[in-house]
């Protein structure tokens, strides 16, 4: 049986596809190629036409009226954005309930070289861009990149002690966090506080469905969507905060503990066994199927909603709602003026703060919180790896694109600016990040 599994012409075009997809490097991969793609087009003959393409208008036509009005990357940004803010906040949930951020000792050190690498980097923008519409853009460099951050990381395999994996992960969280609060507090439009609180109202409805025990995805959906989201839309508060809220009611419980699963399934497997195959036939039994959908029934009990969600979740926003963001966004000119581009200090702000603050703030607050001794750092922590770590940090790409477009909405010259500084800065500090672990794992390999 297994045999002729494989041997399915569909299982040979499928599996190589669900290998790629399982790899750590694989959504970096996608990222990256949608973000040539979108510097190609933006420089090609077709350069009007993939512009003109974003700037297509879609909404909701009712009784004569349309609602929600909004061009392909308003919705991108703003639509599909909202479902990779979601995936943040249920990973932020599940570190903070049981991961690296939920013991203070361990996580103490990543969230000061969080906080360190989103100060530096803020403080050097808006010492150079201290007054006038460039201020806004201070929070265009405090953003760390997780999946080109990682999935450089994980290009290095098992030369990269595994603790420096989790480290750069948890400082990755932590900034996302941090990015969510700033965009809540400083990006956002004028407020209207009926729907504000409206929007509020339902996710206290999804807190409430949580303590009632309601696990289908559905009801979280439909609240989510239509009542969270669509009020934070209506609101002015950016509507990927909403996304990070309704993440935080979805359940991180089971409904049976291992032990008792483990018991369960056991006991169904062995009367799956105690029934006769029937192998003459190519269908089960009504009580094979019956079982099948008990062991089913209790798998889900004992897998909490939330990894549930997430797990169905990653490959989606890695293969799809990333590099959308990628292509709608990542298209800069190269043949750009480059007295527009240095007109002000929008992109050496940018610039400055990753490449130079990102690093700065990443390793001086981690070595300030170990005490200056790297006996207190993580295990397989020394000064070369902490330092590679921070030029990964400094790849704001997705989270800085983001944050340019929220920033300088009504300033077309200040986001390309911004995107020409985010580019070059995250391949730069990507490419020295990766080479300086690379060399220092070498150098331990002798030792």
């Amino acid at each position: 049986m297994e045999e002729y599994e494989r041997n399915r012409p569909i299982t040979r075009v499928v599996a190589p596809v669900n290998k790629f997809i399982r790899k750590q490097t694989a959504g970096g991969i996608v990222l990256m190629a949608a973000t040539l793609i979108a510097i190609i087009l933006a420089n090609s003959p077709m350069a009007d036409t993939y512009h003109h393409f974003f700037q297509q208008t879609f909404g909701i036509v009712f009784n004569g009226k349309t609602y929600l009005d909004f061009t392909l990357h308003h919705w991108v940004n703003d639509g599909l954005m909202s479902v990779f803010f979601f995936a943040v906040g249920l990973e932020l949930k599940r570190e903070i309930v049981g991961g690296e951020l939920s013991r203070p000792r361990k996580a103490i050190i990543p969230l000061l070289a969080a906080f360190g690498g989103m100060l530096v980097p803020a403080l050097i923008y808006f010492s150079l861009n201290p007054a006038g519409a460039v201020s806004r853009g201070w929070g265009i460099p405090i953003a760390t990149d997780i999946a080109f951050a990682l999935g450089i990381l994980y290009l290095l395999g098992s030369r990269i002690p595994a603790s420096l994996k989790v480290f750069l992960t948890a400082l990755a969280i932590a900034d996302d966090l941090g990015a969510v609060l700033v965009i809540a507090f400083f990006y956002t439009s004028e407020i209207s506080i009926q729907s504000l609180f409206i929007g509020l109202g339902f996710v206290g409805v999804m807190c409430l469905g949580n303590r009632a025990g309601i696990r289908h995805f559905l009801f979280y959906a439909t609240v989510g969507i239509l009542g969270v989201w669509m009020a934070f839309l209506l609101s002015g508060v950016h509507a990927t905060i909403a996304a990070v809220l309704a993440a935080f009611t979805i359940p991180a419980d089971v409904v049976i503990k291992e032990t008792t699963f483990v018991k369960n399934v056991q006991s169904f497997l062995e009367n799956f066994k105690s029934i006769d195959p029937k192998n003459e036939i190519p269908v089960l039994t009504e009580e094979q199927l019956h079982l099948l959908e008990n062991i089913k029934e209790t798998t889900n009990h004992a897998i909490p909603p939330l990894q549930r969600l997430e797990h169905i979740l990653h490959p989606i926003v890695a293969f799809v709602i990333l590099p959308v963001f990628a292509l709608a966004n990542a298209g800069i000119s190269l043949g750009a003026d480059p007295e527009k581009l240095f007109s002000t200090h929008v992109a050496l702000g940018v610039a400055s703060g990753l490449l130079i603050g990102k690093v700065t703030g990443v390793v001086l607050f981690t070595l300030m919180a170990g005490g200056f001794k790297l006996k207190n750092l993580p295990q397989g922590m020394n000064l070369p790896n902490l330092l590679g770590l921070g030029f990964l940090a400094s790849i704001g790409f997705t989270m800085s694109l983001f944050i340019t477009e929220l920033a300088f909405r009504e300033h077309e010259a200040y986001i390309l600016q911004a995107k020409a500084g985010i580019m070059a800065t995250s391949l730069i500090g990507g490419i020295i990040g990766y080479f300086i672990l690379r060399i220092n794992s070498k150098k331990e390999d002798l030792k």
